[in-house]
């Protein structure tokens, strides 16, 4: 029997899938993105580590939705920057309106030996003869709660933005 190849992650793929799924319905896709010395963000918007970007046509340019990084320009408070994340970097993508979308579970970038500055910590994660174990990949459907108080929880942020207020995002755990 011959060994299989090693596959190419998912993740990309997804990230794709919904992206598209979300632009097809109407919707706005949004990424939550783990930050760390990896990930180009304008830092000042980064709190505990995370991001959440807005990954629409409208609200980027030259998006480039790629295997290995998420790329575009983006405007922050009026200005526009650059913006690339490493796939792997990406925790969530949902749609804003519905919260409908996918997680990526943390703890696979743990466990692939990445700390905060984004190094590989290879030696820890090789056992004694000296190869490395092979880390699987989980990824976690994000449920939709259809409840009166969800509903009106996007109603209030539709109002604020017909309003002439600033769209703000909620994140809910």
């Amino acid at each position: 029997m011959k060994p299989s190849p090693e596959l190419t992650p998912s993740q990309p793929y997804l990230i794709r899938a919904w992206h598209e799924w979300c632009t097809d319905n109407g919707l706005t896709p949004y990424v939550t993105v783990w930050v760390d010395a990896s990930v180009q963000v304008p830092r000042e918007y980064v709190k505990d580590d995370e991001i959440v970007l807005n990954i629409s046509y409208d609200s980027t340019t030259s998006l480039q939705l790629g295997n290995d990084y998420l790329a575009f320009k983006a405007r922050f408070a009026g200005v526009v920057r650059d913006v690339m994340v490493p796939v792997d970097r990406v925790l969530a993508i949902f749609a804003r309106e519905n919260g409908q979308g996918m997680a990526f579970p943390k703890a696979s970038l743990q466990a692939q030996g990445l700390d905060q500055a984004g190094s590989s910590q290879e030696d820890d994660l090789q056992d004694q003869d000296g190869s490395a174990e092979p880390v699987p990949s989980h990824l976690t459907s994000v449920p939709v709660a259809a409840t009166p108080e969800a509903e009106k929880s996007v109603e209030k942020r539709a109002v604020k933005t017909k309003t002439g207020g600033r769209p703000t995002l909620t994140r809910i755990k």
